[in-house]
């Protein structure tokens, strides 16, 4: 079984920061992408940032692009989003996803954290 856990999130003012984790763990042989997805009510989840775990290569929403960065530390299978300057528009339930194969037979499958919720509001 693989478990994705997020935390980070919570209550800022606009022009705030935060910073989010989401670590990895179970049966894991290799991790291809981690990234972060948001979802605001009424609205359906979409990607912010993702990275690939062989060379960094970082793909990003352009809401967010110049102002949340994502970063990896694949030793301990955990990836990070570094939110600055957050807006209202940016309040939602990040969800981190990991595209992974448990063996090196296995298919690789995306796997979902349980969410953080982050709200910019002053």
């Amino acid at each position: 079984q693989v478990q994705l856990v997020e935390s980070g999130g919570g209550l800022v003012q606009p022009g705030g920061s935060l910073r989010l984790s989401c670590a990895a763990s179970g049966m894991i042989f290799r991790i291809y992408t981690m990234g972060w997805y948001r979802q605001a009510p009424g609205k359906q989840r979409e990607l912010v940032a993702t990275i690939t775990t062989s060379n960094d290569s970082t793909d990003y929403a352009d809401s967010v692009n110049g102002r949340f960065t994502i970063s990896r530390d694949n030793a301990k299978n955990t990836v990070y989003l570094q939110m600055n300057s957050l807006k209202p528009e940016d309040t939602a339930v990040y969800y981190c996803n990991a595209d992974l194969k448990q063996r090196s037979y296995t298919l690789r499958i995306g796997y979902w954290g349980q969410g953080t919720q982050v709200t910019v509001s002053s």
